[in-house]
């Protein structure tokens, strides 16, 4: 095998719904990465690697890597992935990369991480980011979801970092929570779009609208929410940014398995 590919030992695994899961493994402790970021991971089929893009959901300080996933019954890798169990191998790239990075953005006021489904994957790991509290007065984590049921792996990550021993205490002041979902009843209800271009949103953290002199965004979700945010985001004046060249917003288009 490749020495850009490692085997890492599943530590843990959890079933949220009948759609969704997480894993954690064992991490390399040559495995290093940004926050945001993901890689590819899989499992040897037929004696070939079988690998797809996941976002890492652990912070880059932790010494396990963990993921969320959805469940494709007839997926190539998840059709067989969400089937693994604790002490099962799983193959991990050691070569991340990724547009998630606080580097692709110009220097701002308040970050806005919108997300849908399993898009929550690279915040979770950026909202454990101390760096990202240094850098802004605010980070706005906007989770959007079909089913209240699926937005509980996204509560637990948000309520352990509020709560983490070491950096909660600057975690609290900063971080903004909202999920929200589209068909089921629930505190918050509505595409994101929808409550950018109303108001809410905003009138409900008691924060001002989006302003692309003071604001940056990260997307991460499904095709057709990206196409509608870049779209809301371009037409406010955002310009879409990269390391090369950073903006005011970024977009990861690399995400897990369709």
């Amino acid at each position: 095998m490749s020495k850009a590919i490692q085997e890492e030992s599943v530590v843990s695994v959890r079933h949220w719904t009948d759609d969704l899961f997480s894993f954690s493994t064992t991490r390399d402790p040559a495995f290093r990465f940004l926050n945001g970021q993901f890689t590819m991971i899989g499992l040897t089929v037929e004696n070939k690697p079988l690998l797809r893009a996941y976002s890492m959901t652990s912070a880059n300080y932790e010494d396990h890597l963990e993921f969320f996933s959805i469940k494709v019954q007839n997926g190539p890798l998840t059709s067989r992935l969400q089937h693994i169990r604790e002490g099962d191998r799983l193959l991990v790239s050691q070569k991340p990369t990724g547009t998630l990075v606080q580097d692709s953005l110009i220097p701002g006021r308040n970050l806005y991480l919108f997300s849908t489904g399993t898009g929550i994957a690279p915040f979770c790991s950026i909202i454990k980011d101390p760096e990202v509290y240094e850098r802004f007065e605010k980070i706005v984590l906007v989770h959007g979801c079909r089913r209240v049921a699926d937005l509980a792996y996204g509560e637990l990550v948000v309520a352990q970092t509020l709560d983490h021993e070491l950096i909660g205490e600057i975690v609290r002041p900063k971080l903004l929570y909202y999920p929200t979902t589209t068909r089921e009843a629930y505190r918050n209800t509505g595409r994101i779009t929808d409550l950018v271009e109303a108001g809410k949103l905003f009138e409900d953290l008691g924060v001002t609208s989006l302003d692309q002199a003071h604001d940056r965004v990260m997307l991460c979700g499904s095709p057709m929410m990206l196409t509608d945010c870049v779209e809301m985001l371009k037409q406010r004046g955002f310009e879409e940014g990269s390391q090369s060249k950073p903006a005011q917003f970024v977009i990861e288009k690399a995400f897990v398995e369709k």
